[in-house]
């Protein structure tokens, strides 16, 4: 069975021989081994790392020298030893007439003691292939039941911390010394005692928990809605338009200098600003989030367990102490809000030490039993009745006084008094008004208005009405509403209105204070202009829905109050 999905090692360490044994060069083929290192399939074996198999007799000859055809119709085509001897061949593979290179294992020293060239190279792969911090994925990359934090130690200490940076400290060719101290066969028992060692213990140990998926930096993947772990950010930031002002902004080298002054041009120092109006915003971006990661305000779980342990007293005593978190660190603002608490408990146990010692009690136990009975009689109901005597002696509830309705409201009633109605005989009533007071018709005294506050026309007159009344008004339904049902009990100034006005007011849904104050205003405007309004203006006065200033506008035509233009 031919291995379809395999990963080859980048460059063989001997060149290309012919089928006859001759070595010859072949740059193609070289070209083509030290070429660019592309992802691709890998097959990992027992041990991690990579695998390779025999292509004729698909026998596993990754700790073996292995035959690789260096003929480009071949591409990454490997033999093992026994089947090259015997000529054997599958797909393309010609063994008479292509070429061929051998490769063996680099087990031996090149950096360190206890790292191989082969697994060095393994870890340059790896990086270039999974990226730098992939050390889980490089790891099973290189093999040999290495760990992740195994990896990142020698990649640390080997290139990045070497005097010879970005170069190992023994990447001479010429210093031979580890290969001189540690021979192969012994670095390779020492690798092999290392990987049987590591195999027994991964069987003996513990089960290992299943891989969990790693946490991607989207909004959805943390407990903070919004919060992009990976990238430590905010789906919506702290002025998170700031961008927008600078996202076309271009600097050119010598641009924005005047070439005769040497100065700055008008429009350069217009991008500065902005730029450190931008800087700025940037800054305070940062110092929120390093607030937040501070104080790990992003662990709300467990924040807000602990906020459900306290009392009241002391979530209320937190939330006010929380401004001064911007001016401390974790422990000292974890330290002031402790102490903050305990000075709040200690308040409150003086003032239950004081109130004790108000009541005359002396210990602990008569103070437990009169907290328990002071408790008891909180929760006892109040009783009310004429004999109780705590009743009797309570402070009455004091009614709100009664509104005196103002001077305009005669004037705006149904029915003005008499006294403000126009005289048709206007020398009868000046003569009858110089005579003496019984020399008054008795039709006119009747009419005589009588003195007391002015609410509407029918209660100022002790005349009887007049024999032809108006119709009534029928205010017409808002669609889709109900009217309000007006009671004394729960709505105030009730009183001031007539019937008709309770009635517009129930079905067009306003309560008599604002109905005041409308009928207030638009009797106003109508008195600057001679008594007449228009049904425009009535809108602009009322400023309410325009269908209730209709049907209100219409009541006040209605009852004579105005007249309509």
């Amino acid at each position: 069975m031919v291995s379809e999905t395999k990963r080859k090692r980048p460059s063989p360490i001997r060149p290309p021989v012919s089928a006859g044994g001759d070595r010859q060069s072949s740059t193609e083929s070289s070209s083509q081994e030290m070429g660019v290192i592309k992802r691709k399939n890998i097959v990992k074996g027992n041990e991690g790392g990579l695998k390779y198999i025999c292509d004729v007799c698909s026998a596993d000859i990754t700790s073996t020298v292995r035959i690789r055809c260096a003929h480009p119709a071949c591409g990454e085509y490997d033999l093992c030893v026994p089947c090259f001897s015997k000529g054997e061949s599958s797909r393309d593979h010609d063994p008479q007439s292509h070429p061929f290179s051998v490769i063996e294992q680099h087990s031996i020293p090149v950096y360190t003691r206890d790292w191989g060239a082969d697994e060095e190279l393994l870890l340059l792969e790896g990086l270039e292939v999974y990226g730098l911090g992939s050390w889980s994925d490089v790891a099973d990359h290189v093999g040999g039941f290495r760990t992740k934090e195994e990896v990142c130690d020698h990649y640390t200490k080997t290139y990045i911390e070497s005097a010879k940076f970005p170069l190992p400290e023994n990447a001479d060719p010429k210093n031979l010394s580890l290969i001189e101290e540690v021979p192969r066969e012994e670095f390779q028992a020492r690798k092999k005692r290392r990987i049987e060692g590591r195999k027994e213990a991964a069987k003996s140990a513990a089960p290992a928990t299943p891989k969990q998926k790693p946490t991607a930096s989207v909004p959805a993947c943390h407990e903070v809605q919004g919060y992009m772990p990976g990238r430590l950010e905010f789906e919506t930031e702290f002025c998170n338009e700031a961008e927008e002002a600078v996202q076309h902004m271009m600097f050119d080298p010598g641009d924005g200098v005047n070439p005769r002054t040497g100065e700055l041009e008008p429009e350069m120092e217009l991008k500065m600003l902005v730029m450190n109006i931008y800087n700025a915003r940037l800054t305070a971006r940062a110092d929120r989030k390093k607030i937040i990661f501070e104080h790990e305000l992003l662990q709300y779980r467990r924040n807000n367990i602990l906020d459900k342990r306290r009392t009241k007293e002391e979530r209320d005593l937190h939330n006010k102490a929380k401004p001064f978190a911007r001016m401390m660190n974790h422990q000292d603002f974890e330290a002031f809000t402790t102490n903050l608490e305990y000075e709040h408990n200690l308040r409150q146990a003086i003032g239950q030490l004081q109130d004790w010692r108000q009541m005359r009690v002396g210990d602990l136990k008569s103070g437990e039993k009169y907290e328990q009975e002071k408790q008891i009689r909180a929760q006892r109901p109040i009783a009310t009745g004429a004999f109780d005597r705590v009743a009797s002696g309570r402070i009455p509830k004091i009614n709100p006084p009664i509104e005196v309705p103002p001077a305009t409201t005669a004037l705006t009633a149904p029915e003005l008094p008499e006294r403000f109605k126009p005289n048709p005989h206007p020398q009868k009533a000046s003569s009858i008004a110089n005579g003496p007071p019984s020399a008054l018709h008795p039709s006119v005294t009747a009419l005589t208005p009588t003195k007391g506050p002015l609410t509407t026309g029918n209660n100022n007159i002790s005349a009887t009405p007049p024999s032809q009344s108006k119709p009534r008004y029928s205010v017409p339904s808002l669609g889709g509403t109900t009217p309000m049902k007006l009671a004394n009990e729960n709505t105030t100034d009730l009183h001031l209105l007539t019937k008709e006005e309770a009635d517009l007011c129930s079905t067009l849904r306003l309560m008599p204070k604002p109905y005041l104050v409308i009928k207030e205003g638009m009797l106003k405007e109508a008195m600057r202009s001679g008594g007449s309004l228009k049904r425009k203006s009535a809108k602009e006065v009322c400023k309410i829905d325009p269908s209730k200033s209709t049907r209100i506008f219409d009541f006040f035509v209605h009852s004579g109050w105005i007249q309509k233009v």
